[in-house]
């Protein structure tokens, strides 16, 4: 396969709601431009971007993928990415990359919830945008509609570049306003496209449409506007020039009407592709960070520069090992190529180089900047990592996911299994990182934490059909932590065992108190007069530190509390360091339940994203949850609600949020600081934990 330069390469995601149509639309451009011989159907499972089994066996797309395809000797590097909001991180990986974002939007039924996230992730990387408004052909299409509302909730710069001859089911023709021609497009799979000259009854709106178009390039750039003013038009070079430059400054953001199903619109959006959207040499240099120097350096699209390139995504592929999916910053790849993962500072050789159609590879000699591709068995690189050469040694910028929002604890049906579930949720980790997989030794329990429940039952499933191990997905223990609200003046305790030979002898006086939040916990020794010997005071210590990490109500950690050692005995022959520590154990024990105890619990910051008309629903909701609500904020058509709400109502919030606000709402949660649990709450927890220890037992 040849390479191609910078200027002959466009890198573009589709993104938008899930069933949008965004993988169709990709099957069918592959289709026009050659790449493959028929067309897949998403419900036969024969895509070449959905063929993971699980994409084929739910009919949705889970990972993003990489596909690629030459219109007019130029590479068009196409990013299809999930709609499903469990695999958001996918998204922000494709985003992460490319130079023009497509946004897919249902003709029928408008803007939804996905479409409206991933703009949002759109403007906060001020990426060039285009929309296409998809299923023209539909029964309810309404075309002029849709783009009304997607200028009122996305940006007031959409402006349409083609739009339906006919909506519903006649729809076979788009008038492309560039070329002011009407395309009609061939029964699907023909590849028939034929221009003709459009119709009288079209010819008013479509003169009115280009004349918005013209206008709407001419404010994108001062010498245009004059030119505008002077002529009332502009001539198709400046229009051209004029085009391009406006998509990339994001002063102009160009629709389409599609039928992916019928493949109409593929030509126009193609050549508009080609000619109009910004190769990965027009957008600005990336800024990366100096490993040595903290320094920032520019990172210019250049071939002939030093290599960099960052790894976007990765995929675990039996019999062949972890393919690392990469955009090439700066200079050039060849297989060979020894090259630094300035992130673990470990050498790489680069091995094979491909090019992908979803699980389709195609060897290739060389990759250019601005490229995207793939190698195979990297030894230490991951997503994430930026590999480059040792002279330029930068950390290229960074992917910046969301934080998890779901969590459950992972419990083996069967003993023994734990090396293969460890390595099973690393690999998972590896292709998805929004999916966090730790060990809480606390908890004594593996916790998986991601973007949704659909998310972590994958995971599940994978262990279940990769590695062979059965796990199910259980609420996770509560890091909560125990403390004193009085003092304890005499905690007292002796330790006394004669059972023939030597025996134990341990005996000790405590005194328990309360310390501000935060402060920790503190030992004193007090004894006066060597009634505990010295030595055994670091017997009495690794005692009260061990029933403190222990608990005593609900056997989790003990905090802030200070404990003085002031008085006890021991016998010349039966004392020793285990009969103290012993002594210690029970007499903190005794004093701590005397001292007025408490549960103190996790409690969470959340904000809520939800539409104003679900505003009531989410606010009882999170009221119930025992959440303190804080105040309010406005994003445009949405409202946020601020509150703190303790993480053991947070169990499944995500599942509930989506069903109270039509999967319309999102939330974000950061842990904030402990608080007593209530009196009632508190029985109640201590009530489970003594039931689940005598089940244990």
């Amino acid at each position: 396969m040849k390479e191609y330069n910078p200027e002959n390469i466009r890198n573009i995601a589709f993104v938008g709601h899930g069933s949008s149509g965004k993988t169709s639309i990709a099957e069918n451009l592959l289709f026009q431009a050659g790449e493959i011989n028929r067309i897949g159907r998403i419900e036969e499972g024969n895509t070449v971007a959905d063929y993971n089994p699980n994409e084929v066996e739910r009919q949705i797309s889970i990972s993003l993928a990489p596909l690629h395809l030459e219109w007019n000797n130029t590479k068009v590097n196409i990013i299809d990415t999930p709609g499903f909001p469990d695999f958001i991180g996918q998204v922000i990986a494709g985003l992460h990359v490319v130079d023009t974002a497509i946004s897919v939007i249902k003709s029928a039924e408008g803007i939804e919830v996905s479409t409206e996230q991933t703009w949002g992730f759109i403007k906060e990387k001020a990426l060039p945008s285009a929309v296409i408004i998809n299923k023209c052909d539909s029964e309810h299409s309404k075309y002029f509609e849709t783009l009304e509302q997607a200028k009122e909730l996305l940006s007031n710069d959409i402006i349409p570049v083609t739009f339906p001859a006919k909506e519903g089911l006649a729809f076979d023709s788009v008038v492309d306003l560039l070329k002011m021609k009407l395309v009609t497009y061939g029964e699907p799979g023909t590849k028939k496209a034929t221009e003709s000259d459009i119709p009288a009854d079209l010819k008013e709106q479509a003169d009115k449409l280009r004349e918005e178009l013209i206008e709407k390039i001419a404010e994108s750039d001062e010498a245009l506007m004059n030119r505008f003013f002077e002529e009332g038009t502009l001539n198709d070079e400046e229009l051209k020039g004029g085009l391009k430059k406006a998509i990339i400054n994001l002063g102009l953001i160009p629709a389409f009407a599609f039928s992916a199903s019928k493949g109409v619109g593929l030509n126009s959006f193609l050549d508009f592709t080609v000619n109009y959207l910004p190769a990965p040499s027009d957008r600005t240099a990336a800024i990366a960070i100096n490993k040595d120097t903290d320094a920032e350096v520019e990172i210019k699209c250049d071939p002939n520069g030093e290599p960099a390139l960052l790894i976007f995504k990765s995929l675990s592929e039996q019999h062949v090992g972890e393919l690392s999916i990469f955009k090439v910053y700066s200079g050039s790849l060849h297989p060979g190529l020894d090259i630094l993962n300035t992130r673990k500072d470990k050498t790489e050789r680069l091995g094979q180089l491909f090019v992908l159609n979803g699980k389709n590879r195609t060897d290739v000699s060389s990759l250019s900047a601005g490229d995207i591709g793939a190698v195979v068995k990297l030894k230490d690189s991951h997503t994430a990592d930026t590999l480059c050469s040792k002279s330029l040694n930068v950390l290229l910028p960074e992917l910046a996911f969301p934080n998890p929002v779901y969590r459950a604890a992972i419990k083996p049906k069967s003993k023994g299994d734990e090396d293969k579930i460890s390595s099973g949720l690393h690999t998972a980790h590896e292709e998805d990182t929004t999916l966090n997989v730790r060990f809480e030794p606390e908890l004594g329990q593996t916790v998986v934490s991601g973007q949704g429940e659909l998310q972590l039952l994958l995971a599940v499933k994978m262990l279940k059909d990769r590695y062979g191990v059965d796990v199910e997905l259980i609420e996770p223990r509560i890091p909560y932590r125990e403390t004193i609200k009085a003092v304890c003046e005499n905690a007292e305790y002796k330790h006394k065992k004669q059972s023939g030979g030597r025996g134990q002898y341990g005996h000790v006086v405590l005194k328990l108190e309360p310390q501000p939040r935060g402060t920790g916990y503190e030992f004193v020794d007090a004894i006066v007069g060597g009634v505990v010997p010295g030595r055994f005071i670091p017997a009495v210590e690794k005692g009260l530190t061990e029933i403190m990490a222990k608990g005593v109500l609900t056997g989790s950690k003990v905090i802030d509390v200070k404990v003085t050692l002031f008085f006890g005995s021991y016998h010349d022959v039966d004392s020793d360091e285990v009969s103290f520590k012993i002594a210690a154990t029970m007499a903190f024990r005794k004093g701590f339940q005397d001292a007025k105890p408490i549960i103190l619990e996790p409690i969470y910051d959340i904000d809520v994203k939800i539409p104003k008309e679900f505003m009531g629903d989410v606010m009882g909701d999170v009221s119930g949850r025992r959440g303190k609500i804080l105040g309010m904020d406005s994003d445009e058509n949405y409202q946020i609600i601020k509150a703190k709400v303790p993480l053991s109502e947070l169990y499944r919030y995500s599942t509930q949020l989506r069903s109270l606000t039509q999967a319309r709402g999102t939330h974000s949660t950061q842990f904030s600081h402990y608080e007593e649990v209530p009196k009632d709450v508190q029985q109640k927890i201590i009530d489970e934990y003594q039931k689940s220890k005598e089940a244990e037992e």
